[in-house]
């Protein structure tokens, strides 16, 4: 994507972020991502995740100004928009045409709170550096690639300056402060009839368990496992 192709798509970008801005009442506010820890500092220093990955976090939830990576089971990242989002977060999906937001609903995501960017054109990451500007939490799409140090510098200081948190996928990310993995680890059904029809294996898969994983520079991996499917809400850490 040339320069004079880039400028366009960088404009409707900032058109999008204002009217996701006005439509959900506003982005969550900003703060020093410099603030200590506490109480009130770990409130306004994180993002919110899933509840049961809590524990998993340092500090409770996404750290503003970090870049986090992620793999595994898409499940994981459409519970981080929900949860994300639902605590009030303005987030944008780039690149992850496929993601389903109903599936994102149905875990407590709000809608309005998300701007997608399904085709970012040939250079995702310069599409993601607009983003940071005026979303809390971007979840990027690398496409396999492995993004050189030099751009990847420039992202996490965009990151940071901004209090708002880089979540990438599909690609390897050199000095990612974290990185989560998931898997499916067993399934939940329900009966599609009478138990003679259960015993021969018929019935409807409701929901899924994650196992997921965290490894981050500041403590022992860490495991938990999370939710997914019918009936399965995100619910939240703090914002």
């Amino acid at each position: 994507m040339g320069e004079a192709a880039i400028d366009p798509t960088i404009a409707q970008l900032r058109q999008a972020m204002e009217r996701v801005s006005t439509t959900a009442g506003g982005a969550a506010p900003r703060v020093d991502p410099d603030v200590g820890p506490g109480e009130d500092g770990a409130t306004s220093r994180t993002l919110a995740v899933p509840e049961a990955l809590i524990g998993l976090f340092p500090h409770g939830g996404l750290v503003r100004g970090s870049v986090v990576s992620a793999s595994g089971a898409g499940s994981l990242l459409l519970s981080m928009i929900a949860a994300s989002s639902g605590a009030g977060a303005q987030v944008a999906v780039v690149g992850l045409p496929r993601l389903s937001m109903l599936a994102a609903a149905e875990m407590g995501a709000d809608l309005d709170r998300i701007a997608l960017v399904s085709d970012p054109g040939a250079d995702p990451l310069q599409i993601a550096t607009v983003l940071l500007d005026g979303m809390d939490l971007v979840v990027l799409e690398l496409r396999g690639m492995a993004v050189p140090p030099s751009r990847a510098k420039v992202l996490a200081a965009r990151a940071r300056r901004n209090s708002a948190v880089l979540l990438v996928v599909g690609g390897q990310w050199p000095g990612a402060a974290a990185h989560l993995a998931a898997r499916v680890s067993g399934y939940r059904t329900s009966s599609a009839g009478p138990s003679d029809a259960r015993r021969c294996g018929y019935g409807r898969i409701d929901g899924w368990d994650l196992a997921v994983s965290l490894r981050s520079r500041s403590r022992p991996p860490r495991s938990a496992v999370l939710a997914a499917g019918r009936g399965s809400r995100a619910g939240a850490g703090t914002l």
